[in-house]
């Protein structure tokens, strides 16, 4: 059995904050958390800085690839290779995101994600998130505008038992034809349809809710914009209470203004933050690929040949740094957004997304400039910065 604790430095549960405070683990759950005079005599302890933060693991449900691997290339080596790496920047858990190709490449990574063995130490692979390719010709973003089709239910069923029931999110443009449908249906499945690479009108966004679509795709990019007579899709994500909305926080795919605009109006209980990365996440600047397509990576920013942003090279760290510097978010708002909200969207949250008993040990140490100091998945170790010399 591997039982230990986590003792010292600030915890932050569901519903409070613990300074200091301990966490109990047993083998791969949570067994309690609360303030240091309460933690529980163990043979095995892990102490940690007084000025540390211990936070749920982020759980990111929008990213195609780190490392060199991409969800696309359908090899479990490309899924291991990005679930090791990860939880260097703090990811835990994530959702392996196809992009818009050919039904037989989808296919293809469907079929891999199914036959996937995840193994220790790794960030969990908790499920697929397919982004497209039921979205719009007229943002199709860096998603291959020749194999855009329309929204099929069946086509999805066929899909979805390929992936051994494994999508738990789709990106989808509600507007075209049989959006709503495909909407309606997810939600009765209980998967989360996003309205994403959409030119729905603020009417047309709010009907998709009403049909099914609680979630908005990285807010901003690859949607009809906000004008004063015409809220489009994004004015509709702002303004509708109830829609999630993920952003790309690198201060390049939003500005850092509009990012707090976003912030103030939907708060951070229903802000997502994601990375969206490529394949290019933690290599140097050079010359990549997405979706059979060229990609150029200069000073960290990916683009097409014809300057289209192509994902991004943004990591969970970079990402909660940059929001605390845009818009002053407190620590409670960066565990909603990075762990509790995108669990919930990705219906995980009965084991994922708090530190709560009885949940998945998925836990990392901070530093108080949100420099990741360790990385926990599922109880076990999987990342340890190393010290300074």
């Amino acid at each position: 059995m591997n039982e230990y604790v986590i003792k010292g430095g600030s915890v932050y549960t569901e519903d409070n904050v613990f300074s200091p405070g301990f966490v109990h683990i047993v083998n791969e759950k949570i067994m309690a958390a609360g303030p240091i005079l309460e933690c529980p005599v163990v043979d095995q302890i892990m102490f940690v800085s007084h000025k540390s933060m211990i936070l749920p693991g982020a759980v990111d449900i929008h990213i195609h690839g780190a490392a060199g691997a991409d969800a696309m290339d359908a090899k479990e080596d490309s899924l291991h290779q990005m679930a090791s790496f990860l939880p260097s920047e703090g990811t835990t858990t994530f959702l392996a995101t196809t992009m818009t190709q050919e039904k037989t490449a989808i296919e293809r990574a469907l079929d891999c994600f199914s036959r996937f063995e995840q193994k220790t130490g790794e960030a969990e692979i908790a499920g697929i998130h397919l982004e497209g390719p039921f979205i719009s010709p007229k943002h199709p973003g860096a998603q291959p505008r020749d194999a855009i089709i329309e929204p099929d239910i069946d086509l999805f069923e066929k899909w979805h038992a390929l992936s051994g029931g494994n999508i738990r999110l789709v990106t989808l443009a509600p507007e075209e034809k049989k959006g709503t449908e495909l909407a309606s249906h997810l939600a009765h499945l209980n998967i989360t349809a996003s309205a994403g690479h959409t030119d729905a009108t603020f009417d047309q966004l709010i009907e998709a809710a009403e049909a099914g679509v609680t979630h908005v795709t990285h807010l901003y990019n690859g949607m009809r914009g906000m004008h004063h007579r015409e809220p489009g899709t994004a004015g509709g994500a702002l303004i509708h209470d109830e829609l999630f909305v993920e952003m790309i926080v690198d201060g390049i795919h939003i500005h850092p203004q509009m990012v707090k605009l976003a912030f103030n109006q939907k708060t951070a209980n229903r802000t997502i933050l994601i990375t969206d990365s490529m394949r290019a996440k933690g290599l140097p600047d050079g010359e990549y690929e997405l979706g059979g397509q060229a990609v150029s990576v200069t000073n960290g920013k990916a683009v097409l040949r014809d300057g289209t942003l192509a994902g991004s090279t943004l990591s969970m760290q970079q990402a909660i740094q940059n929001m605390q510097a845009f818009t002053g978010c407190t620590v409670q708002d960066i565990v909603k957004m990075t762990a509790r909200n995108p669990a919930k969207q990705a219906r995980l949250y009965d084991r994922k997304g708090s530190i709560t008993p009885g949940k998945d040990a998925d836990l990392v140490i901070y530093d108080k400039e949100f420099r990741v100091q360790k990385t926990i998945c599922r109880g076990v170790i999987a990342f340890e910065q190393e010290a300074e010399k």
